[in-house]
């Protein structure tokens, strides 16, 4: 294949993959050119590029996934070539050909190993006949799959035949569980694919997930880079992933990543590509699937190895030869990289979109952040919740551990709700520690880890972070370097010997409720407050103003202080790791909305759990339900949540309709016993 120039790379994507794209660009003095749906106008990846088009408003069906426009923007820019990220139309292959077809460079495999990859009948069909182990499997429709329930080898997994990132998947114990998750994975898979093709195949217990990274060339050159493994998962979607495998020996490292190198020989793969596996508990490892594009988790890779993937992608894009060779491949270290998401862990994972008020990554040593916000933000319910990664390389598994958690403790996300306490709980639990763990540990020690962030948040001293809240409300002005000549507005609002109650909220975490503290105010200036609470004396000092950010000592110790003022003209204090509301309930605050936030879901009256789309209502007026029935199923990023009735009743009222928008505020339905 005869080298091909590029000097003007369009990016067909957005986020934090579309940032980590454009910032190789850079490095390679390769033009980019970004595209934005409307409510992307003022995303990072638009910022940076060296230019950015638009794709219009509506659906992502009129924007990142319109194949047409998104060629027709790439030829009106004059680039050479186009990347497609992960997700969108990364593996779409009448995208590839599109490109192809116009003269447009696809950075990523042939149209025809996409297909093979991404239709999970045909690839597991590809695997059996280059005698790869593959675990037991039935395809067929829904129809087909019902007529042999009795037979099948419980528990099975149902899976979309074009599906990826966990959509569609529905484990099942036995017959009874089998008509309705069939239904609703092959609803899922057509909504989220177009292709409501499922099939189903034999679930293995306790099982590890370990993907092999490679590269190959037009010249006939395949690589790996090592293995990932990415067992810890929730929803079936990963949220940590660590290299090397802690599993895995060196023997069965070996033969796995050879594996993956055999099956991309025999198909003529080129680019990037990410061969995965299920392992058993005898280290006996089965084809799962191959994703034929760059994956979410590369960067531990990266880290690992020292290799821009991004940029060999577009190498081998080019006609070159692979800029390395299998044995010049080194691995250093232990990486671990952490899915930061909006989204609710104590709630079923829902995701929490939600204006994002403070952002401040964690800088040491070992950190690498890949992300799309620097600053606050509103998180749209339009996209995948994931709102950046974080990965730590250490010399070893233990230092990369240990580099993860103090990063956590330092990341600071401060919005309605993430996952960040949960990936604390995860990363600090002996099980995790000690590798005990497979793709269904989130899910059977889903309370242990809730309890623990209940018990990581209780060892916090409330007062502490009442007396670092009280030395920001005071002083916010002079901290915030705001040119205040007059003293009282300068140190706000305070009178001499002042009494005041502070409330703590706590209600991030479910069970908890906010605590009251008095609090006697003894001396304030703008670097220090002295202050008694609940008959406990604290002195609070200034050591570094750094803005938003503040370095202070608290009765001796060293702690920083992160606060923002959240929606509501409460404050939000990040200490240690943790968000705390705090209010001063000596000022009037008449703006929070109590009408929902207070109010839980009787057995009667249903409203939606997050805002989203209403994709099926399942009952009328009038009919009769029990607990457990499914009222309806209300979508947002990306994921299914459905509302089952608590109580067996009359349904009095159906508020919503398939396609509505809906809000935490609005009904959906009303039960009468």
């Amino acid at each position: 294949m005869p080298s091909k120039k590029i000097h003007k790379i369009l990016v067909a994507n957005r986020g934090e993959i579309a940032v980590r794209i454009i910032s190789t660009l850079k490095k390679l003095s390769i033009s980019s050119v970004a595209v934005y749906a409307d409510n992307d106008v003022d995303s990072m990846h638009c910022r940076l590029a060296d230019e950015a088009r638009p794709l219009g408003g509506g659906s992502l069906k009129d924007t990142y996934l319109n194949i047409q426009k998104i060629i027709d923007v790439a030829l009106d820019a004059g680039v050479d070539a186009i990347h497609p990220g992960y997700g969108f139309l990364s593996e779409d292959a009448d995208f590839a050909e599109a490109c192809r077809a116009n003269n447009l460079i696809f950075i990523g495999p042939d149209a025809e190993s996409m297909r093979l990859m991404g239709d999970k009948i045909r690839a597991r069909q590809f695997a059996i006949e280059n005698d790869i182990p593959v675990v037991w499997g039935l395809v067929g429709s829904v129809e087909e799959i019902e007529a042999q329930a009795a037979a099948l080898p419980y528990p099975v997994l149902i899976k979309a035949s074009a599906g990826g990132g966990g959509k569609g998947m529905h484990i099942v114990d036995d017959a009874s569980q089998l008509h309705l998750s069939l239904e609703q994975a092959s609803r899922e898979a057509e909504r989220y694919f177009g292709n409501g093709q499922i099939f189903i195949e034999q679930y293995i217990r306790n099982p590890r997930h370990i993907e092999v990274q490679i590269l190959a060339d037009h010249h006939g050159n395949v690589i790996h880079l090592y293995e990932r493994e990415c067992s810890v998962q929730r929803r079936y979607q990963k949220i940590i992933e660590e290299s090397p495998s802690p599993s895995l020996s060196e023997e069965r490292r070996h033969a796995i990543c050879q594996t993956a190198v055999d099956i991309c020989k025999k198909m003529n793969y080129n680019n990037a590509g990410t061969v995965e596996f299920i392992v058993d508990e005898n280290q006996n490892f089965y084809f799962l699937e191959m994703n034929t594009r760059i994956q979410v988790e590369h960067p531990v890779t990266e880290q690992r190895t020292g290799i821009d993937i991004v940029e060999e992608q577009i190498r081998i894009a080019r006609g070159k030869v692979m800029g390395y060779t299998q044995d010049s491949i080194v691995a250093n270290g232990h990486a671990i990289e952490c899915r930061i998401y909006a989204e609710d862990p104590e709630n079923d994972f829902m995701p929490a979109p939600a204006q994002l008020t403070l952002y401040h990554e964690p800088k040491m040593r070992g950190v690498r952040i890949d992300s799309s916000i620097n600053g606050p933000t509103v998180i749209s319910d339009s996209y995948d919740p994931m709102i950046s990664k974080l990965i730590c390389h250490g010399k070893t598994r233990e230092s990369a551990i240990e580099i993860t958690r103090n990063a956590l403790k330092e990341y600071i996300v401060q919005t309605y709700k993430t996952n960040i306490p949960y990936l604390q709980s995860i990363i600090a639990n002996e099980d995790f520690i000690n590798n005990k763990i497979d793709t269904s540990y989130c899910e059977k020690h889903q309370q242990q880890l809730i309890e623990s962030m209940h018990v990581m948040r209780n060892e916090i001293k409330k007062e502490d972070v009442v007396a670092l809240f009280l030395f920001y409300d005071f002083n916010k002005s002079y901290l915030e370097n705001k040119d205040i000549n007059n003293v009282w507005e300068r140190i706000g609002y305070w009178r001499y010997n002042m009494n005041i109650t502070v409330s703590v909220e706590q209600s991030a975490v479910s069970g908890q409720s906010s605590a009251v503290f008095n609090v006697n105010i003894e001396k304030i200036n703008p670097k220090s407050l002295k202050c008694n609470i609940n008959g406990q004396d604290y002195e609070v000092l200034l050591t570094q103003n750094g803005g938003d950010i503040n370095k202070v000592m608290i009765n001796g110790m060293t702690e920083s202080i992160f606060v923002s003022e959240t929606s509501d003209n409460n404050y939000c204090v990040h200490f240690r790791g943790l968000d705390f509301i705090c209010r001063r309930n000596d000022e009037l605050n008449d703006s929070r909305d109590y009408s929902c936030n207070d109010v839980k879901n009787s057995d009667m009256t249903y409203y939606s759990p997050m805002p989203g789309k209403v994709i099926k209502v399942n009952v009328k007026e009038g009919n009769e339900v029990k607990e457990g029935d499914v009222l309806c199923v209300v979508e947002a990023m990306k994921m299914e949540n459905n509302i089952k009735a608590m109580t067996s009743a009359k349904v009095a009222k159906v508020f919503v309709k398939e396609g509505d928008k809906v809000d935490v505020k609005n009904i959906l339905i009303e039960l009468l016993i």
